[in-house]
């Protein structure tokens, strides 16, 4: 447990690494305050950075902040506190998602600390993988990690992996006729042309990945109609592993909850040797993403399609700096 003040420094340390996160077009939409009398960080939405067309009921949105959230619990456990979080703590604030009060280093939670070391080497690769089949028993501990924060991740085979496919491939092709979606798209990738150094966020083009030429692996393609120098192009794998992450219920609640899920999965995957990127496609479409659930049961809201296998790690992307996210407040939280 930490004996000394929590200056400054270490605050924006534990925000650094919650930034580390994950989100749609990588549009970071997270502000975090942090009340020195509490020892309590808010965590909030920025409406200023919803994409608008492709989420635009929010569901990303909370998802990308919840992966943040579970950043900085993980952050904090590392650094030996406990973080006693809760969800939405004010029904009269909407963008309040979340708070988390530091308190003495506690037995339960203690294990995320372990996925520290893939905070900062966790990022998203658009690359092909190999046709290499992952370990049920990393399966199983992936799994796990994702029924630990209050959703579950199904590896979909046979010819439920043939629909989801299917739909990604509708989903896809949709977006790239949609001028809405595309304006989302140019907004967040500038259009493909090469960020200058003073980019915060976004998907550069560097981290596009090469034109896929065949295959079955879904994968956005960034570009859109845009070409990019030097872009090279591939054939992706025939045999993809995804993953499914559900949640038996659809409220904000619950798209928090996933995101803090995806992250814990995707930690471990990382530290796993296991790359991974995202498969939301047919999830921008509602008629689509319904026919994603269990088919067994026809129960669940999928809330994230994972690419995962084995395979070169994605580049870093642009992130804010944390001058621009965090605000410190003297007193304590009204929550």
């Amino acid at each position: 447990m930490p004996t000394q003040p929590l200056y400054e420094e270490w605050v924006a340390a534990l925000v650094y690494d919650a930034t580390a996160a994950p989100s749609l077009h990588n549009a970071q939409p997270w502000r975090f305050r942090y009340f020195r009398g509490g020892r309590t960080f808010h965590l909030r939405s920025d409406p200023a950075r919803a994409v608008t067309h492709t989420d635009p009921h929010g569901r990303a949105l909370h998802i990308g902040c919840g992966a943040a959230l579970m950043n900085l619990r993980v952050a904090a456990v590392h650094g030996g506190w406990y973080p006693q979080t809760r969800l939405l703590p004010d029904s009269r604030d909407t963008e309040l998602l979340a708070s988390v009060r530091l308190t003495a280093l506690g037995g339960s939670g203690s294990e995320i600390g372990m996925l520290y070391p893939a905070i900062r080497r966790r990022h998203t690769s658009r690359f092909p993988f190999e046709e290499t089949e992952i370990p049920e028993a990393v399966l199983a501990a992936l799994a796990d990690a994702a029924h630990a924060e209050g959703a579950s991740l199904t590896c979909p085979t046979g010819w439920h992996l043939d629909e989801v496919l299917e739909l990604a491939q509708e989903a896809e092709a949709r977006n790239i006729t949609d001028r809405a979606r595309a304006e989302d798209l140019a907004q967040w990738t500038h259009g493909g042309v090469p960020f200058a150094d003073t980019a915060t966020a976004g998907v550069p083009h560097y981290a596009f990945g090469p034109h896929k030429l065949g295959g079955k692996a879904p994968v956005r393609d960034f570009a859109g109609d845009h070409p990019v120098a030097g872009r090279s192009a591939a054939e992706f794998e025939q045999h993809p592993h995804l993953a499914l992450l559900s949640t038996a219920h659809d409220r904000p609640q619950d798209w928090l909850r996933a995101g803090q899920a995806m992250e814990r999965v995707l930690l471990l995957a990382t530290l796993q040797g296991l790359s991974s990127s995202f498969v939301t496609q047919a999830l921008e479409w509602a008629d689509l993403r319904w026919p994603l659930r269990d088919p067994m049961t026809g129960t669940g809201h999928v809330q994230m399609v994972l690419r995962l296998g084995y395979g070169p790690p994605g580049p870093a992307t642009p992130r804010r700096p944390v001058r621009e996210v965090l605000d410190i407040e003297e007193g304590t939280p009204e929550s």
